[in-house]
């Protein structure tokens, strides 16, 4: 018995351990360890790790209550035959009648000693309750607040958070006054706990069902379509054209904005009480706008302009930050896309090669010596060309199988006799041979492959630039928090409909059997019966029609029919993006490829004047070669041009790809039409940052 609680106490701890560096593995990805405030990175990481624990621990409350059920139903089968034993007062006939009718139960491996698990889930559950409906909410405020003191940015979050949370609870209070008095219910403690819980879990679910009807379909899919690399390469040079587009506005706003913060430190001399404040906004300007700006208020010696007020630099302090940001994904964002299509092209270009060697645009340096042994160019020309579209083909059946199984386990669990559920056919099964291993299992791979549709989806939709998940530590404070906010309100009904599929929550199936200590902490769910037998069973079939609505992409081609462009293959009007995608990487592709072709003369020059001894002359020659490249003549410097020109931004858009062809303007001047004398900037030092 020791040994057994020791072993479930040690799969536990690892299951703690390897959960919190998942989470935090994502959060280094997503975020900035080292720039964003610790608040909202320990506030990001506490609400992942505690979904992320919820899911990995329920199978073991599974596997646990099954065993108490066990238990629980051999005692009842045992009492008649303990009560006539004791009539007969007879020990042989007693062993004899015991070891005939009490089957062999073992505890499973990783079973749970009574008050662990109820303890754990509370804390657990309250804690994360208290992050996306207080904590969080109130740091995304704080972080998007232009104030320039704790204390202003703490009273606008308190602002605004009351008056939306305010509305909430007035609804809820009138809401709970109605139910009480035409119920007449006699509201107690444990009551109204129960139903704050149904009402969280029930907008949880209602978002819950809108998010894994898109992931059964989507997920699959994309793994059949990785297997095309044509497929792919189009794909990316849509995204290309469209990133473009944002990539040339998040430069026009940051230009437009920069125009603004050089008005205002015109205007605010350094004896303005309101000097600290400008100050402020210059620290968070890029380091070549905060110079040019220091240079035009030098120069210029007009009279200064209007003093704004400190409201007016708390909304352009919170318009820089904004901005900056922007223009930071749209960078990497880009960096990466072209980075995708080069790959592509190789891929595209190696299929056809007889040697049956892979051959990089742009060779990379092997991040390890093992690397370079291992992956060698036949290794890596028969993964790309050959094993990786076989690969995608059966991980996307495998996805299809479990995706077909979840659609019809969420439309048929309510039905307990006969069982329909997929997944409560295979629990049950087990659960009859006693094999706690394999409900263990079952129970993490279905509900991982349920997670996995649901959280991609939270990590894959956008809401304009409101809410945007980017990697390579681009990913703003306020998505941050947000995708916490989501994967807190998700997570728990998630595990309910799980519990429900497998016909481990009584409030659905209606079954006279043990709760686990996860579904006992949430209440009794049938106090509110139009939401146990009505919502929480019919709601989900819904999953049924979405998951045809993203099939057939019908939510792509309205957003098209807004101008919302998605990737739709039969579509005009996205062939012709893919067409200025694929003419935007060539170019791009070219640049690079001077820029790497003057690296490399430069490096043999070096190393010819090295190899023959003249280290002075070559050093000199060498310093005027990097002198005349820094020259006007031979380098294009990033300059910031802070006067209005006329024009609007739509006819710069619809002029973009028609004005890219000036590859040798700057990236943020602007011609006489107020449009771009150049999409990109320039070719020296343009991914320096990524």
């Amino acid at each position: 018995m020791r040994s057994i609680i020791t072993m479930s106490g040690a799969a536990l701890a690892v299951v703690v351990v390897v959960v919190f560096f998942l989470a935090l593995y994502l959060l280094q990805r997503y975020g900035d360890l080292r720039k964003q405030q610790r608040m909202v990175l320990l506030g990001t990481l506490l609400s992942w790790y505690l979904c992320f624990l919820i899911v990995f621990i329920l199978p073991l409350d599974v596997s646990t209550t099954i065993y108490k059920q066990c238990v629980l139903d051999h005692l009842k089968d045992t009492s008649p035959v303990i009560q006539a034993t004791h009539t007969n007062r007879t020990e042989a006939s007693t062993s004899s009648h015991l070891s005939i009718s009490i089957p062999k139960c073992e505890e499973p491996w990783s079973y749970i000693p009574d008050g662990v698990l109820p303890v754990f889930w509370r804390v657990v559950y309250w804690t994360s309750q208290f992050l996306t409906w207080l904590l969080l909410p109130f740091m995304q405020s704080y972080a998007r607040a232009g104030a320039f003191s704790r204390v202003g940015k703490m009273k606008t979050a308190l602002i605004e958070n009351a008056i939306y949370y305010g509305t909430y609870l007035l609804i809820f209070i009138s809401l709970l006054i109605y139910l009480a008095a035409h119920l007449k219910w006699r509201l107690t403690w444990t009551e109204l706990q129960t139903i704050g819980i149904t009402a969280a879990n029930t907008w949880g679910l209602f978002l819950l069902v809108l998010l894994l009807g898109y992931g059964l379909v989507e997920i699959p899919r994309s793994y059949w379509l990785s297997s095309s690399p044509d497929y792919l390469l189009a794909k990316t040079y849509f995204k290309a054209a469209k990133m473009a587009v944002e990539k040339a506005e998040a430069e026009e706003n940051l230009v437009d904005i920069m125009e603004e913060v050089a008005g205002v430190h015109e205007s605010i001399r350094y004896n303005h009480c309101l000097r600290k404040c400008v100050d402020t906004i210059l620290t968070k300007c890029p380091i070549e706008y905060q110079e040019e700006i220091g240079r035009n208020v030098e120069s210029s010696g007009g009279e200064p302009s209007i003093i704004p007020t400190k409201k007016s630099l708390i909304n352009l302090h919170k318009k820089v930050i904004s901005a900056v940001q922007r223009h930071g994904q749209t960078q990497v964002q880009w960096s990466i896309l072209s980075d995708q299509a080069f790959h592509l092209e190789d891929v595209t270009k190696s299929q056809s090669s007889p040697t049956r060697l892979f051959t990089h645009s742009f060779p990379a340096t092997p991040n390890s010596q093992i690397r370079r042994f291992i992956y060698t160019p036949t290794v890596e020309w028969y993964w790309e060309c050959v094993f990786r579209q076989w690969f995608c083909r059966l991980l996307a059946a495998l996805l299809c199988l479990l995706s077909a199984a979840v659609v019809w386990s969420e439309c048929t669990f309510f039905s307990t006799n006969p069982v329909l559920s997929l997944f409560a056919v295979f629990i049950q099964s087990a659960e009859n041979q006693y094999n706690y291993i394999y409900i263990e299992m079952a129970c993490f791979a279905s509900i991982l492959f349920m997670c996995v549709c649901v959280y991609s989806t939270v990590f894959r939709i956008r809401f304009f630039n409101y809410y945007n998940l980017v990697p390579h530590h681009q990913t703003d404070a306020y998505s941050l928090q947000f995708s916490g906010m989501l994967f807190c309100r998700l997570t728990p009904p998630l595990c309910l409909n799980f519990l429900g599929l497998i016909h481990m929550d009584s409030a659905i199936s209606h079954q006279d059997r043990i709760q686990t200590s996860y579904t006992s902490i949430m209440g009794s769910m049938r106090l509110l019966s139009i939401i146990s037998d009505g919502f929480y069973i019919y709601y989900p079939m819904l999953v049924l029609l979405l998951c045809f609505a993203t099939f057939y992409k019908l939510g792509s081609r309205c957003l098209n029919l807004l101008g919302i462009h998605q990737y739709v293959t039969d579509d005009d009007l996205i062939s012709d993006l893919v067409d200025e995608g694929r003419e935007l990487i060539r170019r791009e592709k070219r640049k690079r490829q001077k820029a790497e072709d003057g690296d490399n003369r430069r490096f043999v020059w070096r190393e010819r004047h090295g190899a023959e001894g003249a280290a002075g002359q070559s050093r000199a020659s060498y310093t005027e070669i990097k002198d005349n490249q820094n020259s006007p003549e031979t380098e294009i410097k990033r300059s910031v041009t802070f006067t209005r020109r006329d024009g609007n931004i739509d006819d710069q858009q619809t002029s973009l790809l028609q004005d890219y062809s000036s590859e040798n303007g700057s990236p943020n001047r602007r011609s006489t039409g107020g449009r771009y004398l150049s999409l990109s900037p320039s070719m020296t030092g343009l991914f320096n940052d990524v």
